[in-house]
């Protein structure tokens, strides 16, 4: 084996007439008779090698006969390029390396997809070969820059006097929100641990336990339905501080993405990030984690529809429904078929009954759609108050609140896109706080955590827990960055007694809620702290860092959307003996339960 001196990214001219070894493999070949020029590749970066037939033919010989992603090590010495074929935009694009020693270390068969160009095949076949793509330029990029990432993370929270402990991947189920992985036991038969979802009870325990500071870099897992931007298996940091409050980790949480982005990208976030209550957002924007790099915010038009001669949203309105409306200017751009379609859209995705509109062309009256239905007047007042202007065309949706709000959210992501309102190189950070501590669940006919059952309510609403227990907010807050959530946490409940009254209130019973969580309420008889804390999503961190909108991009082996490993075919059976060893007995999907 040729032992490397050098990378394939570092050889410049300061290295000229030096005798250097390089390892990589093979990117491109050039064959012009009498030589023959090779791109080597490492992650390093390429340099290119040059094997001359006059000087040394029988290495020339060799290299004839090399393939795409041969493996091989030289020694040569580093020469100048010609000035004409001098690559400003390589670090080693203004030398060659002139081969005099080659060893062949292993050939490679032809590659399924071209290394060079990792869109020559589709996501599905790349991810057989994932190993392959992992060569790409693009993917070492990306987890070049996760590395460097999870290298920030820990200086920073190293800085700040933060402890990194870690906590268990083998523990107690306690399903409360998406699914549970599921490990069952050999030794202790027909028990089962599961793969946790967050270490959320412990990392509370450890507050107890006088560790003030924790935070980890952790393996969680959620058995729920994907998206592009989900992973049945992802990587998120964990955060806990005791003695805080929510002011003191929304700052933390601040300063960390400000260090982050600052270390990756060089660029300099606000000082201060916005906040938005939930109410603020979901009103003004139709989501809680609005794109704030655009403005677009959704129009109340409640006061006009109720002098308008439009029974329909007069009758969603006094059956306290919403009616609401986004506006863009451009009304020529979305013909009767533009809005078939975007209706279709929102009734298939939202739920709603339907997309109703109207034009303004002359900036004086309204035209088209349901403008017929708003007499001069009101119109008049419609165009002043609502700052509508000539080519605006005004979308309208009236239905109950929650799909009235996330249904114009998604319509206004949509329009934005379309008409290229987003600026791409803007970074738009904030926090939104005062969630509601409960979610009525409608089928259920029941109260849901809208976070966990460990989330503290704000002091000022604790009175409403009793009769109005919706309109309790809680000490709950996201950070979101361009319409993505990155993180997320909240102040928890120390107190045991009002921790067993949040578990009543989700119909957790005494019998459920110690077979759950009794390890946790026990701990808390003995002197816990005041705490609080956090998770951001780090995969999503980094896809935002790259500039991508997948998950898949940013994460070494992935799954697939349906969570599936197509290199390696996981999840797969199982022999008969490792179930017995269990006491496990697989059951045919067309078997009834008995």
């Amino acid at each position: 084996m040729i032992k490397r001196t050098h990378t394939c990214g570092e050889l410049t001219k300061k290295n000229l007439k030096e005798e250097i070894s390089l390892n990589g493999w093979i990117s491109k070949s050039r064959d012009l008779g009498g030589l023959i020029f090779i791109d080597l590749r490492d992650r390093y970066g390429v340099t290119q090698i040059v094997f001359n037939e006059k000087l040394n033919k029988k290495e020339f010989e060799i290299a004839k006969k090399l393939g795409l992603e041969d493996v091989i090590g030289v020694n040569g010495q580093v020469i100048s390029r010609p000035s004409e074929a001098i690559n400003s935009k390589m670090v080693t694009g203004e030398i060659d390396v002139n081969v005099n020693k080659l060893c062949v270390y292993n050939e490679s068969d032809n590659p399924p997809f071209d290394i060079n160009d990792r869109f020559s095949a589709s996501e599905e076949h790349r991810l057989r070969y994932r190993y392959l793509e992992l060569r790409t330029k693009e993917l070492q990029s990306n987890i070049l820059i996760r590395d460097k990432a999870l290298l920030a993370t820990r200086k920073y929270f190293s800085k700040n006097n933060f402890i990194e402990i870690e906590t268990p991947i083998l523990m107690k189920s306690t399903p409360e929100g998406a699914r549970d992985f599921l490990v069952p036991s050999r030794i202790h038969s027909g028990k089962f641990y599961a793969l946790p979802q967050s270490p959320q009870t412990y990392k509370q325990l450890l507050m107890v336990s006088g560790f003030d500071k924790y935070f980890q870099i952790v393996k969680c897992f959620r058995d729920e339905d994907f998206r592009s931007d989900r992973q049945p298996e992802f990587t998120q940091i964990d955060i806990e501080m005791s003695f805080v409050d929510q002011d003191d980790i929304t700052d933390m949480g601040t300063h960390f993405i400000q260090t982050l982005w600052k270390e990756i990208l060089d660029v300099d976030l606000p000082d201060k990030f916005t906040i938005l209550t939930y109410k603020e957002a979901m009103n003004t924007y139709g989501s809680d984690k609005p794109d704030l790099r655009f403005d677009m915010q959704l129009m109340n038009l409640k006061k006009y529809v109720i002098n308008s001669d439009f029974d329909t949203f007069k009758n969603i309105i006094n059956s306290d429904g919403l009616v609401k409306a986004v506006k863009v200017n451009n009304a020529d751009g979305y013909s009767r078929k533009t809005i078939d379609e975007l209706t279709k859209w929102l009734k298939d995705q939202y739920s709603v009954k339907g997309l109703a509109f109207f034009k303004c062309i002359d900036g004086e009256k309204l035209e088209g759609g349901i403008s017929k239905f708003f007499n001069e007047n009101i119109q008049s007042r419609m165009i002043n108050d609502l700052g509508i202007k000539s080519g605006d065309i005004v979308f309208v949706i009236g239905d109950k609140p929650k799909i009235v709000l996330s249904a114009l959210g998604a319509l206004r992501l949509k329009i934005a896109h379309r008409e290229n309102l987003v600026d791409e190189n803007k970074w738009s950070p904030l926090w939104v706080v005062d969630f509601p501590l409960f979610d009525w669940n409608e089928d259920h006919k029941r109260w849901d955590s809208l976070h966990h059952p460990f989330t503290s309510p704000n002091f000022d609403d604790i009175k409403k827990l009793d009769d109005n227990p919706g309109d309790v907010r809680s000490l709950g807050y996201d950070i979101v960055m361009n319409g993505y959530e990155i993180g997320g946490g909240s102040i928890r409940i120390h107190n045991k007694d009002l921790q067993s009254k949040i578990f009543n209130l989700l119909n957790i019973n005494d019998k459920e809620a110690n077979e759950k969580f009794g390890f946790l309420m026990n701990a808390f008889k003995y002197g816990a702290p005041p705490h609080g804390g956090m998770a951001f999503g780090f995969d999503r961190l980094i896809m935002l860092l790259i500039g991508s909108k997948k998950i898949r991009d940013v994460i070494a082996f992935p799954k697939t959307t349906s969570a599936m490993s197509l290199m390696d075919d996981s999840p797969s059976k199982v022999d008969k003996k490792q179930l017995s060893e269990l006491s496990l007995l697989l059951k045919e999907k067309n078997e009834k339960n008995v």
